[in-house]
């Protein structure tokens, strides 16, 4: 029985992705700090809430930079199949310290709405004027250019904080008119279930890849079919499929073929597979050719 693997080269990586994840980190960075200053002063915990928020994107930048870096990596003994899954366990800190940042953000906000205090309408307006600058500077830092995973998971989260502070800032805007500073609570609330949402999101998909389950954009039967087609392809079985990080898929198939098949023709079958894989999205196939009646001892 023959094995034969094929290796797909990565695109070559745009220089300017890792700039644009430095500036958006340092931004980012910057605004944390300035938030937590800020939402202590004006004693808004939908400010806090936000801090917390970009507290885990700044986490997440700052992922995304040392991955970049780390993803360079080939294989090596230790990791045979590369360092793709860092990016995986990344994403799992920075969900990880999202909910517990949400579950704080909850435990705080309630007694609030129960009990609303005062806050500081103008300094809210402020900090959200900011937040809408600063993190829309960092949307567009990271615009261009070749768009990696990282980056645009990163810009999603910088588009999320801009509409986020929208929303603090028409409430900081109705505080100060109507003196309801129970909104502030309300408003930290919304954060947190935005946050929650998209972290058991992310936890779902994260849980999936470490699972080792068949990717959502898998679809089995086309592949089959497609297999099947390909000449002096008998049968198709054994298909084994996972992804690394979401993204970079893995899949092993056993093909059978007569048992009269030349060298020649075993090689053609293989850069047909090669071929129909490559087009599906498979970036390591594995590919074992079997002769019609051979009985597969790993299938059993």
């Amino acid at each position: 029985m023959g094995h034969h693997h094929h290796h797909i080269h990565p695109d070559k990586k745009d220089p300017g992705v890792r700039k644009r994840l430095k500036v958006a980190f340092l931004l980012n960075f910057s605004f944390t700090i300035i938030e937590f200053i800020g939402g202590v002063y004006t004693n808004s915990i939908a400010i806090i809430s936000d801090a917390v928020h970009d507290l885990g994107d700044t986490i997440a930048i700052g992922s995304a930079l040392w991955l970049e870096k780390v993803s360079e990596r080939g294989r090596d003994e230790k990791y045979s199949y590369g360092y793709k899954r860092y990016s995986t366990l990344g994403a799992f800190i920075t969900s990880a310290i999202l909910l517990a940042g949400s579950i704080i953000i909850i435990y705080e906000a309630i007694p609030r709405i129960l009990n609303p205090q005062p806050v500081m309408a103008v300094g809210m307006m402020v900090m959200a004027v900011l937040g809408i600058i600063f993190n829309g500077i960092a949307v567009l830092r990271l615009k261009g250019g070749n768009q990696s995973l990282n980056n645009k998971a990163v810009m999603l989260h910088l588009i999320e904080d801009v509409l986020g502070w929208i929303a603090v800032l028409v409430g900081s805007v109705v505080i100060k008119f109507t003196g309801w500073y129970w909104i502030d609570p309300i408003l930290s609330l919304g954060v947190a279930a935005f946050i929650l949402y998209n972290v058991i999101v992310n936890l779902k998909g994260i849980a999936a890849i470490f699972m080792q389950t068949t990717p959502r954009d898998f679809d089995g039967d086309k592949v089959l079919s497609a297999l099947m087609a390909i000449q002096n392809v008998l049968e198709v079985h054994d298909i084994h499929t996972w992804s690394m990080d979401g993204n970079y898929h893995v899949m092993s198939v056993h093909l059978v073929v007569p048992v009269d098949l030349t060298s020649e023709q075993q090689v053609s079958v293989r850069s047909a597979a090669n071929v129909v894989l490559r087009e599906i999205g498979i970036d390591h196939p594995t590919i074992a050719i079997e002769f019609q009646g051979e009985v597969c001892d790993i299938c059993k």
